[in-house]
């Protein structure tokens, strides 16, 4: 699926619908998680920089340290088929209703690797949501050269 608008000026030049249908997106994918555990379901929607929106869930594990958030499942899915860059990611959330949920630190980490102006939205709704850009949210990111130091 592609969505029109990729660059992160159009994010700040009004491109709600945009991010209503981002939101929508991840809001959709929250019936796939796997959240045996928590009943915590999470879905994402990342918009990679082509326009390809990539979705993914929370996938729980037994051995809580391999569960994996949705915001890094949609990246490893970009990722694994040649994106690099990205301008969006919608992050919706459902416990016993629709709640905000915000990146944890290791997805907000792993979002700078690729896109340290990456706009984050969340909400509860698509009528009532929030943009950040990631370095609001990590201000102090990093990422190795290419020469891995």
């Amino acid at each position: 699926m592609k969505m029109g608008g990729t660059d992160s000026k159009a994010m700040e030049s009004g491109y709600e619908e945009m991010m209503k249908e981002l939101y929508d997106m991840a809001a959709a994918a929250t019936i796939n998680a796997y959240a045996p555990f928590s009943g915590f379901r999470v879905g994402a929607a990342l918009l990679a920089d082509s326009g390809k929106v990539y979705t993914g869930v929370n996938v729980e594990n037994s051995s809580y340290g391999a569960s994996i958030c949705a915001e890094r499942t949609a990246l490893v899915k970009a990722v694994s088929e040649g994106e690099r860059r990205f301008t969006a990611i919608a992050i919706a959330a459902v416990a016993d209703g629709p709640v905000e949920s915000l990146p944890c630190g290791i997805c907000r980490q792993f979002m700078y690797e690729f896109s340290p102006e990456i706009y984050i939205i969340t909400g509860t709704d698509r009528e009532r949501l929030n943009v950040q850009s990631l370095k609001e949210l990590l201000p102090l990111g990093f990422a190795l050269d290419a020469a891995g130091r």
